[in-house]
């Protein structure tokens, strides 16, 4: 009879600090992709966030790991982790390269299998206006929306990660949806300056 697989993220840990690989690598498994994609919503490199990543479970696994699970969740302290890695990476400066193309859908809709081409390049040309729109945000702003509405974190862990009341997280995320709606319009206006057609998906 085997043993039932722990469900929570605790079960996990308490299991791997005490030698169980198979529960980090079920850890891993489980917030890797999340992880990954916030580090590249806010860095806007695919290489940064892989390393971002793998330096987040680095740190889970060495013996200071000063997570507590009576300030928060473990993907909240996760999270945190990986904002501050990101942090230090935009203030070494090397934020200002080239948005990179390789990878560059993951972490947003995929494309359902569609026989209308019409249909498929409109959804295409709407993600990408998202993911411009999202990276030309102020920091402040892009990692509440990247934590609230694209990872579906709760307003107590995204205060937590934060390092801020859940009022403050409230109120950015607000002004990121008003700024976001702002900037997405900006560009379905100059569509017809640049002349491209707007195309209307009738579904």
């Amino acid at each position: 009879m085997t043993s039932r697989q722990p469900e929570t993220d605790d079960d996990l840990l308490m299991l791997m600090r005490s030698g169980d690989e198979q529960a980090f690598v079920s850890l891993y498994r489980k917030r890797q992709a999340a992880l990954y994609r916030f580090a590249q919503h806010m860095s806007g490199s695919a290489t940064v966030a892989e390393d971002i990543t793998q330096e987040v479970f680095l740190a889970l696994i060495r013996d200071e790991c000063g997570y507590d699970p009576d300030r928060g969740t473990l993907s909240g302290y996760l999270f945190g982790i990986a904002r501050k890695l990101v942090l230090r990476h935009l203030e070494r400066g090397r934020s200002d390269v080239a948005l990179e193309t390789d990878g560059e859908d993951a972490g947003w809709p995929q494309l359902a299998v569609n026989d209308d081409p019409l249909a498929d390049l409109t959804h295409r040309e709407g993600i990408e206006a998202l993911r411009r729109a999202v990276q030309a945000l102020p920091r402040r702003y892009r990692e509440v929306v990247v934590l609230c509405d694209l990872e579906e974190v709760d307003y107590a862990d995204a205060a937590f990660i934060l390092g801020c009341p859940i009022g403050t997280v409230r109120s950015r995320l607000h002004r990121a949806r008003a700024l976001l709606l702002e900037k997405l319009n900006q560009e379905r206006n100059l569509r017809p300056v640049l002349g491209w057609k707007p195309v209307r998906c009738l579904t």
